[in-house]
């Protein structure tokens, strides 16, 4: 009797921690898989008030939208900016909640240093489809279609060059690094360096749990629902195959990704590189509370690495 008392305590213990791990995990990776986005009502209303979104200049501006085809099975939207007669683009990936509207605030700095642009929707965020947020994962095979359809407007000539804000940073990264190197040049903006380090990071920042148990279990269920591990997404081992010149972008005051994550990846980074860590702003603030500083140093930078050497090519060939 005391044997099957046992044994039935043990099978209700058993059951119930096992259901409490599976409530557990589809809970973490809803947050992750399902994260809630900003509105796009909250977004115009915060960058018209702010003056970073000139709604009478982009509604004069010779610009294109369109629909590009994922390899992952939707479409992304996406919005080609010419102001400019040149062939010179850049296009740009904005972070995690927010939507292509969010990229304006650098559509017209590129347009003072000479450059059109191209922004656009990451899956799940404004227009673009797709049903779960990856962080990078599925996000970096968008990017390489919007890339391909890009390159094949501008032509292999013009110089095209990829500015990624936090999530869509470290999308820039994957891509350049994992996926191929078809861009003149990259700007790493607040990106993470390693998603597993950053998903606890989180934890740790907003819970009282100091053991990596969640980050395991998120793991395994993530593979389970969406395909992919936490492993997976690591931008720093990307970076250290990328040849192109990266310039890396952090506010010292980031609390969200921290600041050593740019430090990080600029230290395995081969080839052409640049750091830039600003005194003031918050995550993803480097240019709303430095922009004259900022603006600058993505000049230098351009000036440097990928100006002056299309210049030489010119000189060269003539």
């Amino acid at each position: 009797m005391k044997r099957r008392k046992v044994l039935l305590f043990s099978s209700i213990f058993t059951t119930a921690l096992s259901a409490a791990t599976t409530a557990f995990g589809i809970l973490v990776t809803n947050k992750l898989m399902y994260i809630k986005k900003k509105d796009d009502q909250f977004i115009y209303d915060r960058e018209i008030k702010a003056q970073r979104f000139d709604e009478q200049w982009y509604n004069n501006c010779r610009k294109e939208e369109m629909l590009i085809d994922s390899p992952n099975g939707y479409q992304v939207k996406g919005v080609f900016l010419q102001p400019l007669n040149t062939k010179n683009t850049v296009i740009i990936s904005h972070g995690i909640t927010e939507n292509k509207l969010n990229s304006m605030k650098y559509v017209r700095m590129y347009e003072r240093l000479g450059f059109n642009t191209f922004v656009f929707d990451h899956r799940r965020h404004g227009e673009s489809g797709g049903k779960t947020t990856s962080y990078g994962h599925y996000e970096k095979f968008d990017l390489q279609a919007v890339v391909n359809t890009v390159r094949s407007i501008i032509g292999d000539n013009a110089i095209l060059g990829i500015h990624g804000e936090s999530m869509g940073a470290a999308t820039t990264l994957l891509y350049a690094g994992s996926i191929e190197d078809n861009a003149d040049f990259y700007i790493a903006d607040c990106a993470f360096s390693d998603f597993s380090k950053q998903v606890s990071h989180v934890i740790k920042k907003q819970t009282a749990l100091r053991t990596k148990l969640p980050v395991h279990l998120a793991n395994i269920f993530l593979r389970l629902r969406d395909g992919y591990s936490i492993w997976d997404i690591s931008p720093k081992e990307a970076v250290a195959n990328i040849e192109s010149p990266v310039l890396f972008v952090h506010s010292l005051q980031d609390e969200f990704i921290l600041p050593e994550m740019s430090d990080e990846m600029y230290e395995v980074k081969n080839g052409p590189k640049e750091i830039k860590r600003f005194e003031k702003g918050a995550h993803a603030q480097s240019f709303n509370e430095n922009p004259v500083e900022y603006e600058q140093t993505v000049k230098d930078f351009l000036e440097q690495y990928v100006l002056n050497k299309v210049k030489e090519q010119s000189a060269a060939e003539s």
